[in-house]
């Protein structure tokens, strides 16, 4: 006969946004800590922490960590695709253009939007 465990409590967190009266942004974050709440600054776009990154270097970084996340080798990813793994590699070090139509396959290969790569 199988005993009935009890559901372990887990740490689950939200993230809540408000917007108050300027100038009591202290004092509401305050109140807020003193209930148990966590002050999380605001975020940073992520161009704004990576700037080295240009904007004709994304289709490349994509396709690499679209492969990784996916744990594929270009070889695995040639084969499920159809495009030869020495033009893989081309595309992933932005010597080779994906161009719309391969990246279209290569989208669906890698279970991920295919604009991602355009």
């Amino acid at each position: 006969m199988l005993a009935r465990t009890e559901k372990h409590h887990t740490d689950e967190k939200e993230f809540v946004t408000f917007i108050i009266p300027r100038g009591q942004t202290e004092e509401v974050i305050n109140k807020m800590k003193a209930l148990g709440f966590e002050f999380v600054p605001e975020s940073k776009p992520w161009r704004e922490c990576f700037p080295e990154i240009k904007d004709e270097d994304l289709p490349a970084i994509s396709l690499r960590g679209a492969r990784g996340k996916e744990e594929l080798t270009q070889k695995q990813l040639a084969d499920r695709t159809g495009i030869p793994q020495r033009h893989i590699s081309e595309m992933e070090h932005g010597k080779r253009p994906i161009g719309k139509e391969r990246a279209k396959v290569l989208g669906k290969a890698l279970n991920i939007d295919y604009r991602v790569f355009l």
